[in-house]
């Protein structure tokens, strides 16, 4: 059903796109119509065969068809908008006939620099994020404590060994105590390629590697086993005690449990029957947080938004996820949404890079 409504959507975009296009001076006069019409069916082609053949298949061809489809559907959206945007300020050309075709030919050429900009962000590698965060019933002994997190890297057909093998170095430059990865580690279609696996052996911190499921995790074969399969802990609805005093939960992601049919407080029940001390908890969808603080978390960790990706997405996604981004502070427990640290989709980022999250924990404040 979405990649039904997504391609239908990107169709009328598409349309709209060229037939708009098509008005604009400039094309007019030096593009012959039979171009401008074979470049766009084409175009079209690579952004369903990239949908359709590339998002679930494995293998260079359908990494390339998968790259240049997606791409295309971002470019596609970062030109609609400034094209829509000036058609209702003309009123579709009824307002100044005589100079709208010119503003479109400029809106479609601010398509042309965003679609640039967010390639670039969606390429470059991602940001390291610095937080402090005080947290509630940390021991003494544990002031200090670093944790880097990452979040929605969607491993796959696009993002690959060479991509994760350079995340796991930018980690570990950074010599954190523990690390958590906070869902959406793969894209979820086909089996994860168990070469990832061989390059996530280099990923270490003395205080282990901690993990929960993302959306995404549900849809693949095999993805839990994985996790395991490399003795990172999964914390699926439970606690663990990193160490006396530190406490990590984790939930399954709430998108799922919803489509599901799941009820309950997975919150309160990943919480539950913990010992004494400070307790961060991991979950990848950023909604439920009111629970979370009030089963006594004093840190929530998230992902999932993307940080909306592409703007002007990200006021669509915030209607949704009214945490969309950075640091919150919800009923006194802090929480943190990772924008991601890699990609959906097209590999475009507008306006902000992807990021690794590095917070280090505090038992009070500066003064």
């Amino acid at each position: 059903m979405f990649g039904t409504i997504l391609i239908s959507a990107c169709t009328v975009m598409h349309v709209y796109v060229f037939w708009r296009a098509a008005s604009i001076p400039f094309v007019d006069r030096h593009v012959p119509r039979k171009v401008l019409i074979g470049t766009g069916v084409i175009l079209w082609a690579v952004f369903f065969f990239g949908r359709v053949m590339g998002h679930g298949g494995t293998g260079d061809l359908s990494g390339t068809l998968e790259f240049l489809g997606m791409n295309w559907m971002g470019v596609l959206f970062l030109t609609f908008i400034p094209l829509f945007s000036m058609d209702l300020v003309t009123l579709f050309g009824f307002l100044m006939p005589r100079l709208s075709p010119s503003l479109r030919g400029w809106a479609l050429l601010a398509g042309g620099v965003f679609s640039a900009i967010a390639l670039f962000q969606g390429l470059r590698p991602p940001v390291v994020e610095k937080y402090e965060v005080v947290l509630p019933g940390l021991p003494d002994t544990m002031d200090g404590t670093v944790l880097a997190a990452l979040s929605d890297m969607h491993l796959g057909s696009q993002l690959g060994e060479r991509w994760l093998a350079a995340r796991i170095t930018q980690v570990n430059e950074q010599q954190p105590d523990l690390v958590v990865l906070l869902g959406d580690i793969f894209e979820g279609h086909g089996s994860p390629d168990k070469s990832l696996m061989d390059t996530f052996t280099h990923l270490s911190a003395p205080l282990g590697i901690w993990a929960v499921p993302g959306n995404h995790e549900f849809h693949g074969v095999g993805s839990m086993g994985l996790f395991e399969a490399v003795s990172f802990t999964l914390l699926r609805n439970g606690w663990a005690e990193v160490r006396p005093g530190l406490i990590l939960a984790g939930v399954d992601d709430l998108t799922a449990r919803r489509r599901n049919g799941q009820g309950g407080d997975p919150m309160a029940q990943a919480l539950a029957g913990r010992p004494t001390g400070a307790a961060i908890l991991l979950s990848h969808t950023p909604w439920q947080a009111e629970r979370a603080a009030k089963a006594g978390a004093g840190l929530m960790l998230s992902g999932h938004t993307h940080g909306g990706q592409i703007w002007p997405f990200d006021y669509l996604v915030r209607s949704r996820y009214p945490l969309l981004e950075g640091r919150y502070q919800v009923d006194g427990m802090t929480v943190i949404v990772c924008r991601g640290t890699g990609t959906w989709g097209p590999r475009m980022r507008f306006w902000r890079p992807g990021e690794i999250l590095l917070v280090t924990l505090r038992t009070k404040g500066k003064k």
